[in-house]
């Protein structure tokens, strides 16, 4: 047997710590889930949650790690949780009496509560349903999309405080009174704790997909700061996907963004140079996109297609699907993916989509077609209208034009890497048209 000061003792030792890490970034959704059930409360589970990693930190190295960790940590947590607020009820707190109060529903049953909770363990198709829950909590319409991203990231991506400030580029002490005033707002709200049922479901619904792609848009495409990508947020939004398409295998619209998130990560490694810039699709080596990224987001295209009941995270994953089938740029079939953005217009109109549909009938049609729709949309404020109105007049050899409206795009660019990817286009005009 080897000393706890080896290196091999160490080495086993660093293992299991990063088995814990993977364990916490797996598990603490599902755990704060099913604590705040019991509990009625979203600090207290979150705390007792914490608490229970702790611990897990402490006795795991030498113990082991247990055969169901689900079950230990919410167990544990559970425990803990119901010794404070005993500690707490004894003092006369309100709100600690009301909270074990809360957590003793299930007693009637003679079991111990460790007891229970196992048993409760055992039906796999409760924590989904608390997952459910919790999901539609944090993403529910009575709070601003700020707090819904916040508290997505916080409870089911047990991100902390300061790694969801750095994501956004705010100070810590904004993001963690952002989290603050969103759990007091459930709280005093008595927002429910529940899955939207009947008619209630395909707008809630299209809320939460909408903050887990807005998650992944910040990843991929940074708003701010120096970095165009950020793969923690990217990996983050592509395992709440996963996790929704187990949760509700039923939503096509869960498996189309699943689906449209897995082929735009597929081109991850080719949308950068070595040091740092932008590469834009046509120009990107394609030998670098992940092929097996890319069957699985085809794979769950065609099974989408096969359930004939389309929308708009479904008919975008169908767009990137067609060009992840072109061996090159030239070869893309822009036809189909017009025909395609016109169904996603129909689906969901707005100017961004338009905007979107007019780089493909530049395409079609030609850039001056192109320009003329780009020209008829309200979208000012938004930087890549722009830069899409620059190219389109570059092509058609109005460099002036080009050139300013590349300058307007300049003064919306989010991080650097698009800022120095525009430069290089403002200076690489001809002088004069």
């Amino acid at each position: 047997m080897t000393g706890p000061g080896s290196a091999s003792g160490d080495s086993a030792a660093g293992d299991t710590t990063e088995s814990i890490a993977r364990i916490y970034r797996r598990e603490y959704g599902r755990a704060v889930a099913v604590l705040v059930r019991v509990f009625g409360s979203i600090d207290i589970a979150e705390d007792a949650v914490q608490e229970a990693f702790t611990a897990a930190v402490q006795r795991w190295p030498s113990a082991g790690i247990p055969p169901s960790t689900a079950g230990w940590i919410i167990t544990t947590a559970r425990n803990r949780a119901i010794d404070r607020l005993r500690r707490d009820a004894a003092g006369e707190d309100k709100y600690a009496q009301a909270a074990l109060l809360h957590s003793r529903t299930g007693e009637a049953s003679g079991m111990a509560p460790q007891d229970l909770l196992l048993d409760e363990l055992a039906e796999e198709a409760e924590m989904r349903d608390d997952t459910l829950r919790l999901i539609f909590t944090c993403c529910h319409p009575a709070l601003g999309m700020p707090a819904r991203v916040a508290l997505t990231l916080r409870l089911l991506g047990g991100l902390t405080t300061a790694e969801i400030a750095r994501s956004f580029m705010v100070p810590e002490a904004t993001m963690a009174q952002r989290l603050v005033r969103a759990k007091a707002k459930i709280r005093d709200a008595r927002i429910p704790y529940r899955v939207p049922r009947g008619a209630e479901l395909p707008e809630r619904l299209t809320a939460v997909l909408a903050v887990v792609y807005l998650i992944f848009n910040e990843g991929y495409s940074a708003s701010s700061g120096e970095a165009l990508i950020r793969d923690d947020l990217c990996a983050e939004a592509v395992r709440l996907a996963r996790l929704l398409v187990s949760l509700m295998p039923d939503e096509p619209e869960a498996q189309g963004l699943l689906a449209l998130m897995l082929l735009i990560e597929s081109r991850r490694a080719a949308r950068m140079t070595a040091d740092g810039g932008l590469v834009l699709l046509p120009d990107q080596n394609r030998t670098l996109w992940d092929k097996e990224l890319i069957t699985e987001g085809q794979d769950i295209v065609r099974q989408c297609l096969r359930r004939n009941r389309p929308g708009p995270y479904q008919v975008q994953a169908a767009i990137n699907a067609v060009h992840s089938d072109s061996p090159s740029a030239e070869a893309t079939d822009w036809g189909q993916i017009l025909t395609l953005y016109d169904q996603l217009l129909q689906l969901a109109p707005g100017p961004v989509v338009a905007l979107n549909r007019a780089v493909a009938v530049a395409e079609v049609r030609g850039p001056a077609a192109a320009l003329g729709l780009v020209d008829g949309l309200d979208l000012a404020g938004y930087g890549l209208f722009h830069a899409v109105r620059a190219d389109l007049l570059r092509r058609l050899g109005r460099f002036r034009e080009a050139g300013a409206a590349y300058r307007d795009a300049l003064g919306l660019a989010g991080n650097a890497a698009e800022r120095r990817f525009l430069e290089g286009r403002l200076l690489g005009l001809p002088e004069g048209d």
